[in-house]
């Protein structure tokens, strides 16, 4: 198993999916998932995905820069990934600085989002 491989194609997978139709986001978590927004926690998938398809923009654009993967518990195939950006928003041309972290558990031949935390990174 090849982790940054597995990391790279999720996180591609992941933000042009945010980047399009966070609806179609859903199938990555499942109903024990965690999703820490700037320090609020939302706990299962339905209230995860209200919650991101309720931000307050209509347009995104994700520019990741780094993509860092781990092994997360020994003998199983569960990752940490750390990713970070740029988030450029309805047009804006001032890119704003994110970070996010996923805790990814393999289950039925691929894996789901059990911790996701994402933060903007202001200064």
């Amino acid at each position: 198993m090849d982790i940054n491989a597995i990391a790279e194609k999720f996180t591609d997978f992941y933000y042009r999916t945010f980047d399009t139709d966070r609806h179609g986001l859903a199938p990555l978590y499942k109903d024990e998932s965690m999703l820490t927004w700037e320090g609020q926690q939302i706990l299962g998938v339905q209230r995860i995905i209200e919650k991101l398809t309720t931000l307050p923009f209509a347009k995104v654009q994700h520019q990741v820069s780094t993509v860092d993967a781990q092994p997360s518990v020994p003998n199983t195939a569960n990752l940490i990934v750390s990713v970070t950006g740029f988030l450029l928003v309805d047009g804006d041309s001032n890119p704003i600085r994110y970070s996010q972290a996923f805790h990814l558990v393999s289950a039925d031949g691929g894996y789901y989002v059990y911790n996701d935390i994402f933060r903007l990174n202001y200064g």
